[in-house]
C-alpha cells in the first residue's frame, strides 16, 4: 500500500536537531507496524530513499531529510512536497550494495558475522559500502568490512574499523 501526502519541511527538535517532513499517526499507521518502522520514501517524484520513521515526541513521526536531498529537490524548510510512503519490505531496510551482496555469498565466516549484528549496525555498514562512486571503492569497502568482522570476531567498533581502513593494503 502506497500512502501518498503533502507536507511542509519542518524542523524537529528532540535528542537531535533534523529537518523532515512530519507524517500524521494516521498515514504512518497503514504503512508501519510497532516493531517495523521502516519506509521507502519518495519526495517529489524526484527523490527514492529507504528511510525510518522517527518519533516526534507529540505521537506523530517524521521523516528525516538531509542537506544534500534538500539541496537536489530545490526545496527548504517552509515548502511544501509530495510524498509517497510505503512500507520497506526489503532486509536490511535499504538497498544492497552488489558488492557486499557478492562477497557476503561467497564468505561464510564474514556473512555469519554481519548477520549477527544489530539492524542499525547492517544498515551502517551497508551505507559505508554504498557511498563511494566506483564499484573498486565499494569492494574495497565491502572487502575491508568482512575483514575487519573477521578479525574482531564480530564485534564492531566504528573508531577502530575506520582505523582498519586506514591501515588497509591499497587493492
Amino acid at each position: 500500500m502506497i500512502e501518498r501526502f503533502e507536507a511542509k519541511i519542518s524542523h524537529f527538535y528532540g535528542t537531535v536537531w533534523a529537518c523532515g517532513i512530519p507524517v500524521s499517526l494516521d498515514i504512518a499507521s497503514k504503512v508501519i507496524s510497532p516493531d517495523h518502522r521502516r519506509v521507502i520514501c519518495q519526495i517529489n517524484k524526484t527523490i527514492k530513499t529507504h528511510s525510518g520513521l522517527i518519533p516526534d515526541g507529540q505521537g506523530s513521526y517524521y521523516i528525516g531529510v538531509n542537506k544534500a536531498n534538500r539541496e537536489l529537490l530545490g526545496v527548504d524548510l517552509g515548502d511544501t512536497v509530495s510524498v509517497e510512503l510505503q512500507k520497506d519490505e526489503s532486509k536490511y531496510g535499504m538497498e544492497m550494495p552488489e558488492e557486499l551482496e557478492e562477497l557476503l555469498l561467497v564468505d561464510p565466516e564474514g556473512e555469519k558475522y554481519f548477520e549477527t549484528l544489530t539492524p542499525g549496525k547492517q544498515r551502517n555498514l551497508i551505507h559505508l559500502v554504498s557511498k563511494p562512486k566506483t564499484s573498486h571503492t565499494r569492494l574495497k569497502k565491502a572487502v575491508g568490512i568482512l575483514d575487519y568482522l573477521k578479525s574482531s570476531s564480530g564485534r564492531l567498533d566504528f573508531k577502530e574499523l575506520q582505523q582498519f581502513f586506514r591501515d588497509m593494503d591499497p587493492i
